[in-house]
């Protein structure tokens, strides 16, 4: 079965995706069977490489009526309703997503002024780790309202925590609601205090289903979605179908403006802290990320998120200090 292209306002919808790694590739891909974009564009610096990605994903075009194609600047980045960045170093078995700050900040400060020059309308979705501090970095370097930044951030840890909850109480993720926030990394938060199966908190969910509520069971669920990319990583390599995916679910609600609500980071003051990008429930439109509501926590999650925030900013302020000292 085909799928067309579900325009905004009637325009057709041009997505370019600056990386054809795994992550880009993959993206790509599943972006091509969602039938949201009319035009996808590959921008890589291995242009070899990225044109056979195109020619393999044009043979999987052919069935969802969108053009792929290659790029060898960023002006073709003009007109793009979004830009979605996965270039940058992976994360290797043993790092931690903040082993590759600075390679991949340099690389930021490359690209993001490219892309905003050429893209001055478009809403720029940061997929590079470590997300956080590359969404704050592309915030800075774009000039864009806060809003148009969105990181990838924590809607991959929210999506594994739902899953590990489901298997856990045997009811399908999509009928668990509970969300991570804070960075994407380790010192995620699980918002225990809000975390629900139908409309019930779980606490309550297991008086009515007549089983003991353990807490260690609970622990583990945290542990299990905070390393599950550094289990994945170790097997296989790299992450990529899983991200992917979630890249979409984000860029889905703005192309539709449909106003949904999804795990992103975007820049913000958080429990006194920033200005610092993490990840909180935002609504998500044509006009980007939105914190209309803030999430209500208890106060040992206040303080979680505090720590969290103060973790990114501390990574944040190294990184531009090594990189004043380079430039001096």
């Amino acid at each position: 079965m085909s799928h067309e292209p579900s325009p905004a306002n009637g325009k057709s919808i041009k997505v370019v995706i600056v990386g054809a790694g795994s992550v880009g590739v993959t993206t790509a891909y599943a972006l091509l069977l969602s039938g949201l974009a009319s035009e996808l564009v590959l921008i890589d610096i291995d242009e070899n490489r990225a044109r056979g990605e195109a020619t393999d994903l044009s043979h999987a075009a052919h069935f969802a009526h969108a053009r792929v194609r290659v790029a060898s600047d960023y002006a073709a980045c003009e007109g793009a309703t979004a830009v979605i960045i996965t270039a940058g170093v992976n994360q290797k078995p043993g790092q931690t997503r903040m082993d590759l700050v600075k390679t991949n900040y340099g690389l930021f400060e490359a690209v993001v002024p490219q892309i905003a020059k050429h893209a001055p309308d478009t809403i720029l979705i940061v997929a590079t780790n470590p997300v956080d501090v590359l969404t704050h970095a592309a915030y800075e370097l774009s000039g864009f309202p806060k809003e148009r930044v969105i990181g990838s951030g924590t809607a991959m840890d929210t999506t594994r925590f739902r899953h590990e909850l489901g298997l856990y109480y045997g009811v399908n993720p999509r009928n668990v609601h509970a969300v991570i926030i804070g960075e994407h990394g380790d010192s995620q938060l699980p918002v225990w205090s809000l975390a629900s199966i139908a409309g019930m908190r779980l606490r309550d969910y297991c008086v009515q289903a007549g089983r003991e509520y353990d807490e260690k069971a609970m622990d583990d669920v945290a542990r299990r979605t905070r390393g599950a990319a550094y289990e994945i990583i170790q097997r296989k390599g790299k992450t990529n179908y899983g991200v992917a995916s979630v890249l979409v679910s984000i860029l889905e609600p703005i192309v539709k403006d449909s106003d949904a609500i999804v795990t992103v980071s975007r820049v913000g003051m958080y429990e006194g802290v920033g200005p610092v990008a993490l990840s909180m429930p935002c609504k998500l439109n044509r006009e980007g990320a939105h914190q209309d509501v803030p999430l209500l926590l208890n106060e040992v999650e206040k303080e979680g998120l505090k720590t969290s925030a103060l973790g990114i900013r501390e990574v944040i302020l190294s990184v531009k200090k090594s990189d004043a000292e380079s430039q001096s």
